[in-house]
């Protein structure tokens, strides 16, 4: 099991954790069930893909607020 990290608006590889971790020490218990179905993804094989936000995104999405009402930032 893998779990990636992703940018939910440019989609950049922000990482990935190979080895056994739980969810719990990720701190994915905090999450509420909206949050992990807009968030987490589960595929077959047992990786977890992560929707977050890359420091870029962030930048942009501070600057210009209305920005929040896209699904993708950077068409």
């Amino acid at each position: 099991m893998t779990i990636h990290y992703e940018c939910r608006h440019c989609h950049a590889k922000l990482g990935a954790i190979s080895h056994q971790v739980s969810s719990e020490s990720l701190g994915f218990h905090h999450l509420t069930s909206t949050e992990r179905t807009d968030m987490l993804t589960y595929t077959a094989n047992g990786d977890i893909h992560v929707n977050v936000i890359c420091e870029d995104c962030h930048e942009s999405l501070t600057r210009n607020p209305d920005f929040y009402e896209l699904d993708k930032i950077i068409q």
